[in-house]
């Protein structure tokens, strides 16, 4: 009998409805064929919209539905004009990470061959790297509670031995993982600021000893922003790289930039149980019901929700089958035909869907 996974579904503000509607079209499709696995989808409230409405960024029912579901598909978050008293946006997706210790954000970047980037990437060279950034402290620990007075603000960065040990742990085990499927040299950089920094050092130091046991990978260090530079000038020399959270938010910003911009970016956010997986992109309220929105990094999350359930069950149809769609993925955008207009061409938001689902051939 197939096992049945339960998807804990939150649409999002702006474009995230229309392109979560395609992406769950396309994932319902993907079981259907499968006699291995089942997807039961369940569409909670939770966002800018329902704050104006209802005073609530993330209603108690919402998260506690997220916590007992297999995974967390969640579409772009946040509305300019609807904030929090404080100023700063509506964000459940923090919410979510901070309760459920989502201490990994990874933010695959990958450029496949007939894949448009801005870079000019030399023959026989691959952009094919993975940021894993801490998700729950660093600079973002003190969010919505710094210190504010009438001549400064100060907000706090913290790191943790208990949470930075797990972050190193994935981020060597995913390296490991790479290896053996040969989608990377098995090497794994600390990116950090420790030149500077006590609280870096300390990063660094714990990245260290975790190193140690690990000795099939290689481990080495970089600044952040000497990590920037080469991030445009060589990132087919990067495999897994791991930082804190600010710094992970900037960089996988520039690595998106690297594969044509945010419309194809996709993420995760994997902690010990649980893990949601999004778009790196924003909600996009200016083209909001147009039909221009990409999906692209929408379907992309989806198919990491596979995998990452195929990896955690044992089950290799579903990890597999996740694959499956990054490689159709893969297939539209180097034909180039059916690409929303901030890739370079004219379809729609479905045109691209449906593209998506014509390369799987269901």
């Amino acid at each position: 009998m197939a096992q049945t996974f339960e998807i804990a579904v939150f649409e999002g503000d702006g474009i995230g409805p229309e392109i979560m509607v395609p992406t769950v079209n396309i994932l319902k499709k993907m079981a259907a064929a499968s006699a291995d696995y089942a997807l039961s989808f369940t569409t909670h409230p939770a966002g800018a919209a329902y704050y104006a409405i209802s005073g609530e960024s993330l209603p108690q029912a919402s998260l506690d539905a997220a916590g007992q579901a297999d995974a967390i598909l969640l579409s772009a978050m946040g509305l300019p004009d609807v904030r929090y008293a404080d100023g700063t946006e509506i964000s459940p997706q923090i919410d979510l990470r901070k309760a459920f210790n989502l201490f990994a954000g990874v933010r695959p970047v990958r450029v496949a061959d007939g894949q448009h980037s801005p870079l000019k990437i030399p023959k026989g060279r691959e952009i094919d790297f993975v940021l894993i950034r801490e998700s729950t402290e660093g600079l973002f620990y003190t969010q919505g509670s710094g210190e504010v007075s009438e001549t400064e603000a100060r907000e706090t960065l913290r790191i943790t031995r208990d949470v930075s040990e797990k972050l190193f742990q994935f981020a060597f085990n995913l390296a490991q993982d790479r290896k053996v499927r040969r989608n990377g040299p098995g090497r794994v950089t600390c990116v950090d600021k420790a030149n500077v920094f006590r609280a870096f050092a300390f990063f660094r130091s714990i990245f260290d000893e975790t190193a140690k046991r690990f000795p099939d990978v290689v481990a080495d260090h970089a600044y952040v922003d000497a990590t920037a530079l080469w991030m445009v000038q060589k990132p087919w020399d990067f495999d897994v790289l791991v930082t804190e959270n600010m710094f992970g938010d900037i960089l996988s910003d520039l690595g998106a930039g690297l594969m044509g911009g945010l419309g194809v970016a996709p993420s995760a956010d994997i902690g010990l149980e649980q893990a949601v997986f999004q778009p790196c992109h924003g909600s996009a309220p200016d083209i909001a019901g147009q039909g221009k929105a990409n999906p692209i990094a929408m379907i992309l999350s989806g198919a990491m929700m596979l995998e990452w359930l195929g990896v955690k069950h044992d089950m290799l149809s579903l990890a597999a089958d996740g694959q499956r769609i990054r490689q159709a993925v893969e297939r539209v955008m180097a034909d180039g035909v059916a690409v929303t207009a901030d890739l370079g061409g004219a379809a729609s938001t479905i045109d691209t869907a449906d593209a998506v689902l014509a390369a799987l051939d269901l």
